[in-house]
């Protein structure tokens, strides 16, 4: 049986503090994903720790450097399912330095109004990464609902 392969996205928000946009990235390859958006990421390394696979890869896709938040809550420890021999594990990220732009793997980025989450869900996701959307979604509506009544 092969190794279980570990990705590790950022849902790159504009503030973790108060977040009110998200950055999606539109993949060109492989080709079942072209045209698909994403959350910005990759695989882990061997021997790398996913906090720092995740940092190297957005400095390598988009040209940023980050604070990451506290990871997306997901099932398993291992993360969101992708497929059979994936998982991701997903952390709210702000950027710290740089301004992000398409340098690896993607075609397009796009800031999306988190208070139109009908078209933040009307992209065309990857398939894997729409479950993984909706939980940001859900997770940022009761951080902003706990926000407003504390």
């Amino acid at each position: 049986m092969s190794e279980q392969i570990q990705v590790v996205g950022a849902a790159i928000l504009d503030s973790l503090e108060h977040p009110a946009r998200l950055l999606v990235a539109r993949r060109t390859a492989p080709e079942q994903f072209a045209g698909l958006w994403e959350f910005p990421g990759g695989k882990v390394e061997a021997g790398e720790e996913c906090e720092a696979a995740l940092h190297r890869e957005l400095g390598e896709e988009l040209g940023v450097r980050v604070r990451l938040g506290a990871e997306l809550h997901a099932e398993a420890p291992d993360g969101w399912r992708l497929n059979e021999r994936a998982s991701m594990r997903v952390w709210p990220a702000e950027i710290t330095d740089g301004e992000p732009h398409p340098l690896e793997d993607h075609d397009e980025l796009r800031w999306m109004d988190l208070a139109d989450v009908q078209a933040v869900l009307g992209l065309p996701w990857i398939p894997a990464d729409f479950p993984i959307v909706q939980a940001l979604l859900d997770s940022l509506s009761t951080q902003v609902a706990n926000a407003r009544t504390s």
